[in-house]
This record gives structure tokens, sequence and C-alpha cells, in this order.
């Protein structure tokens, strides 16, 4: 450990009970404390994920010397639970300072750097501002945020007046994508501040995404348990089913598929939203040709591997160029070839860089078949697939990246 011991509060909205903040908060922190950080960490836990995972948790902050301060997440009354969430986090978080004196504030996202901005301008701690995604347009974007009522519009409003402050006053700050950081560094008052901003992508674990480390007997128990044949075809989906997944448009497009691979199994692994699932399924006829399993994060790469081709299509609004879908680098990872739209952050640029899948040009059936035509006579290499996913998704890269933005900002 080469670095001085520096004292870091990361603040999360998301909580770590949840999928996210085990694959996108958890990782990096664990990286970051083997260099010496250390680590205070708040997140926002909703209580049924708190109480069935966080002996999980608990165990991972223990082995890497995390000192985790959960609060609880608060879903109503709309607006107000929000603010009584901030409110008491910012309430932990200056209690705690006033014991540790932070050196730095990791602010994951817009709620979380409402908090660090009151730190860096109260007790001059270090600010780094990491946004996930242009969060309030994001909200408008997926029809949360209604522009047409007075309270939205005032809400966006203060949050792009925000956002502004964010980036002026952080000491650095993280786009998720490429595309994101031009259209950022495109707005006037962020002129001459290209230095202050890095890309780092949602990144995979590919030491738990590795195909080679899958065991041929828990790949064919459960193949048994979810009812796939040995050679038959699965296309599959990983992750959330909510706002931004078109989940009508990727039915469609496995009906097509299906006509060049008529035993075809859809996979879902998802623990989101089984009804909509199967309803939209049923609405299609395809019920008795999809499966839909629930799975922990040590069982997705293995239920993972049982994919010949995985597919995400997003909504491509503005919002979405800031986004970094965290299951395009699981499923490289992999080897397994998949099928995206384009639009959507980076996605399409690193499918094209390092020959990953294939890209529809649109939602209509002769795209589909078009599609489905070029990923059948394509050739992939699974190495070459996963070698993609360690050069630009790997924890290690990303750990590497974050521990350059901490060395800046504290040495």
């Amino acid at each position: 450990m080469d670095e001085i011991k520096k004292h870091i509060l990361y603040i999360s909205y998301d909580g770590m009970t949840d999928p996210l903040g085990q694959s996108q908060v958890l990782p990096y922190i664990c990286g970051l404390a083997k260099h010496g950080y250390q680590f205070t960490l708040i997140s926002c836990e909703k209580p049924d994920k708190y109480e069935k995972n966080k002996s999980i948790i608990e165990a991972i902050c223990i082995e890497n010397n995390i000192n985790w301060q959960p609060v609880f997440y608060h879903k109503s009354p709309p607006i107000l639970s929000t603010l009584w969430d901030i409110n008491q986090i910012q309430k932990l978080a200056y209690k705690i300072d006033k014991k540790l004196e932070f050196d730095l504030v990791h602010c994951r996202g817009y709620i979380s750097a409402l908090i660090g901005l009151g730190m860096k301008r109260r007790f001059g701690t270090k600010f780094l501002f990491d946004m996930r995604g242009l969060w309030a347009d994001e909200k408008v974007d997926a029809g949360s945020w209604n522009l047409s009522k007075p309270i939205y519009k005032s809400i966006y409003q203060f949050f792009k007046r925000k956002e502004r402050e964010f980036f002026l006053n952080a000491d650095f700050a993280v786009s998720l994508t490429h595309a994101g950081k031009k259209e950022i560094q495109s707005w006037d008052y962020m002129q001459g501040l290209e230095d202050k901003i890095a890309v780092i992508p949602c990144c995979a674990d590919t030491d738990l995404f590795n195909d080679a480390k899958i065991n041929e007997n828990d790949q064919n128990q459960w193949r048994k348990n979810i009812g796939i044949q040995e050679n038959q075809f699965v296309l599959s989906y990983l992750g959330s089913i909510g706002t931004w997944y078109m989940l009508d448009e990727m039915l469609d497009f496995f009906i097509e598929l299906k006509k060049q691979k008529a035993t075809a199994k859809f996979l879902f692994i998802t623990h989101d939203e089984h009804e909509k699932i199967k309803l939209a399924a049923a609405d299609r006829n395809l019920l008795n040709d999809i499966i839909i399993q629930p799975a922990q994060r040590n069982e997705v790469a293995q239920i993972l591997s049982l994919s010949d081709l995985s597919i995400f299509f997003i909504r491509s609004t503005y919002s979405k160029i800031s986004s970094s879908p965290t299951k395009q680098g699981e499923i490289m990872a992999m080897g397994i070839p998949l099928i995206c739209n384009k639009g959507v952050g980076d996605t399409d640029s690193i499918v094209e860089k390092y020959h990953s899948g294939k890209i529809v040009e649109d939602f209509s059936k002769e795209s589909y078949i078009s599609t489905i035509e070029k990923h059948f006579s394509a050739h992939y290499d699974k190495q070459s697939i996963r070698d993609g996913a360690i050069d630009y998704f790997s924890l290690e890269g990303g750990v590497e990246r974050y521990r350059t933005i901490y060395k800046k900002l504290l040495d």
C-alpha cells in the first residue's frame, strides 16, 4: 500500500443490498481500499432488501475495513420522502465528519452530490461528482417528471441549477460515457474545464464473469432446473425490466429469431416484473418459449453461460447519451455476442470496436430479420469478445482510473 491513508466518505443513494450496489459500488470501494484508502460508506437501503441481504454486505465491508453506515430509503410521500432522505444522510455525514475530518467526499449521483457540495462549501472537503448520467433529464425522459406540471418543472429547474453548481464546484467529475462527456463539454459554462472530467464506464468483474470458470456440471444442473435442452438455442436478457428497456421490441425480435431457430428459448435473468414479461409474451403466443429466472449475484454468470446470444434494447433519448449499461461488460466478459440498438451512450461504438455483436438500425421487422441474418453469417471469437471486455470494462481498470483521480486530488 503506497499511499498515506486518507479518509474517504462515499455517499450512494442506491443501496448496497440492491444488485446495483453490489456490482457498481462495492467492487470499486473494495479495490480502492486495497490501496490504503479508508472508507466510510453511507447508502440508502430499501428495508426489505436490507433485511434479506445485510449480512452479505456486512461481511464484505468487515473484510475490506469499510465503515458502512446504512440509512433507510423512503418512497412516499413523493418529494417529501426524498427531502427526508437527504436530510438524514446529511446529518449523518456531518456527524461522522466531526470525528474523522474526511479528505474527500465521493458522491454517486445528483442526490448524493447535494450533500457533497454542502461539505465542500462548509468544511472545504474535496468533492468528486460521480454523476452517473444526466439524472434530471432522465427523470423527464422517463416520464417521472411531467414538465407541464409546475411542481415538476420547478424540481427540474432546481436540479439543472444544481447540476451547474456541481460541475463548477467539483474538484473532479466522472462521466460514464465519452458521448456524455462531449455533450457536457459543449455547455457554455464548462468551457475551459475539460481537464476536470474523466470517463469511467460501468465496469464488470471479469473474474466473476468468466466462462472458463463455469463448471460443466453446474451448467447441466441449471439447464435441468430451468428446462433447457443441451443443444437448444438460448437468447438471454440480463437485468432489470423497467422504464428504459424495450420488452415488447425484444420479444418481437425473438419472434423473428424463432423463424431461424424454431426451438429457441428466451431466458430472462431478472428479479423484476415477472408478470409483465409473462403478459407481453402471452400476447405474442410466446409463453411456452420464455424462461424467467431470478438469480443472486454469484449465480448470474452460471445462468448467463447458457446463452448463445444476449440482447438489450434501450430507449434512445437525450439523457441516454450518458448511460453505460452494466450488462454490456458482463455479457462481453462471458464471450457472448450481443444484439443492441444505437443511440445509447457509447454502446454501439463499443460493439463495433470489439466485434462483439450486431446493432439493429431500427425496431422494424425488416431490421430484425436483417440483423439476425448478419448475426448467423458472422464469425464470433469468444476470447476476442472477452478480451474487449477486459480492455474496456475491467473492474481493475476502473479502480485504477478512480485511483488516478484520488491521487490527483489528495496527493
